[in-house]
């Protein structure tokens, strides 16, 4: 029995936001001070380190789940199947709906009976449902469908990561430059003829010091605190976790499937920090004693920023359509999915294309 990714589709928005919009914003540190440095300044060093040139919001009338439904048809298109077979949609997502103008998140009901519902399913026996996960929740969500398939519970799951940051950043904090919207979906479906199928898998969360790495809190302008919150991160914490954990982690799950490292053809990892993910990568096959091939870790951040639970889908679907200059993926081929967020949260998938 094979599990195979027979569909897949993405939203990127329109609306691209540069660096250079970022120029005129009142930047203050965590205690509220002003930083000593001109924009202009502020901006060089974090395109160096993230890599990070432009990112993309969506339009004002949208919010996640109509992004998410967007992406949801267009790999339901691509997999050629009826929407009325579907056994599961699993909607990875972390702040719900959230309209323009407000910072009040809407999950009720959840997201994936939004995207079920934008996509007129009416057989009942398709349950819909949400994963919570941090920037992880599209692997989770990846994992959890091949559980259900394995376990004889569904045979047709339709996995979407869909979010949009820009409705949830603090305008004065530096980070806030990072976070952009998108969506990512596939349609995973068990194929006894194929070979294609998901090897191995991992999960794993930290919580005893890492829970709150990533939070919500109060804008970095103390004038503007009261009751909004938005998303907030101790940036140099996270970067100390990753590398000190999702490379192991990584590893665990190649050897577990009983996949050679030679194999690997590609490393789909989520879109975080540009310097972040190298070192990882790096870190990784160095566990091997071996360097990283050229070209393994398809990159998205420097155009596209990182839209969390969308970052892994969305660049699978541009090298496997042929739209990421540089990368191609071929039937037979082994690539790792692997993620890291709030949680803290670790997963990787290995799966055989």
């Amino acid at each position: 029995m094979g599990i195979q990714i027979t569909g897949i589709g993405s939203f990127i928005p329109s609306k691209i936001a540069s660096n250079k919009g970022f120029e005129n914003h009142d930047f203050y540190d965590q205690d509220g001070s002003p930083f000593g440095h001109e924009n202009e300044v502020i901006i060089k060093k974090f395109k160096a380190i993230t890599g990070i040139e432009e990112r993309r919001y969506i339009k004002d009338k949208l919010v996640t789940s109509e992004i998410a439904h967007f992406a949801a048809e267009k790999a339901i298109d691509d997999a050629d199947i009826d929407k009325e077979t579907l056994d599961y949609i699993i909607v990875a997502h972390n702040y719900g709906d959230v309209k323009h103008g407000t910072r009040q998140s809407d999950t009720v009901p959840s997201l994936a009976s939004r995207v079920k519902h934008l996509l007129r399913i009416k057989n009942p026996s398709c349950v819909a449902y949400d994963v919570l996960f941090g920037c992880p929740g599209w692997v989770e969500g990846m994992i959890q469908a091949q559980a259900f398939m394995k376990a004889g519970m569904a045979k047709k799951c339709l996995v979407v990561g869909a979010e949009a940051l820009s409705r949830v950043i603090d305008q004065h904090d530096r980070d806030s430059m990072i976070y952009s919207d998108g969506a990512g979906a596939v349609v995973l479906e068990i194929n006894e003829s194929s070979e294609s199928d998901i090897l191995g898998h991992c999960s794993a969360t930290y919580t005893y010091d890492e829970a709150h790495f990533i939070y919500f809190g109060e804008s970095n302008n103390h004038r503007l605190n009261g009751a909004n919150r938005y998303i907030k991160m101790y940036g140099r914490k996270i970067y100390e976790f990753a590398l000190s954990n999702v490379p192991k982690a990584m590893k665990d799950c190649l050897d577990q499937s009983g996949v050679g490292i030679e194999e690997v053809k590609k490393v789909f990892i989520h879109q975080a920090n540009e310097k972040m993910d190298e070192a990882i990568i790096a870190r990784f096959y160095k566990l091997y004693g071996i360097e990283p091939p050229e070209n393994v870790m398809p990159m998205t951040i420097d155009k596209l920023g990182n839209s969390s639970v969308a970052t892994v889908p969305t660049v699978y679907d541009l090298v496997v359509k042929g739209k990421l200059t540089g990368h191609e993926v071929s039937k037979g081929d082994i690539v790792i999915f692997a993620s890291v967020g709030a949680g803290m949260n670790i997963n990787a998938i290995v799966y055989r294309i």
